[in-house]
């Protein structure tokens, strides 16, 4: 286990970014800008390096890692900041991560997000 947490709280609006193929985690407290759009997650630290190949799953259904931007992992781990690609790219931002190619899942309170080797 590389990083897990629970979803405390969900957005009035984060469907708006499950459109456009991604969402967004942060800790308490979100950006006043972001808030509306972000899953609330207990903030936790990162056991170890997050690698392509690796496994994010969400309440039990599981997405291979395409690439990991240079500061996903500390911004996880700090603040409980991710945003989540869903489009299979190989390159992204450097807060972020991308899977592959899916519909994003929809989170609600008590959803757990991992990642896993």
């Amino acid at each position: 286990m590389i990083y897990h947490t629970t979803v405390k709280a969900v957005g009035s609006d984060v469907s708006a970014f499950a459109k456009k193929g991604f969402l967004i985690t942060f800790g308490e407290p979100a950006l006043v800008s972001l808030r509306d759009f972000c899953y609330f997650v207990e903030v936790n630290p990162v056991v170890s390096k997050i690698m392509p190949g690796n496994r994010l799953v969400i309440d039990d259904k599981e997405y291979k890692i395409t690439e990991v931007g240079k500061i996903a992992a500390e911004n996880l781990g700090k603040l409980g900041h991710l945003t989540v690609f869903f489009s299979g790219d190989r390159e992204c931002l450097p807060g972020s991560i991308c899977v592959e190619k899916s519909a994003v899942p929809e989170l609600n309170a008590g959803s757990r997000i991992s990642i896993i080797e």
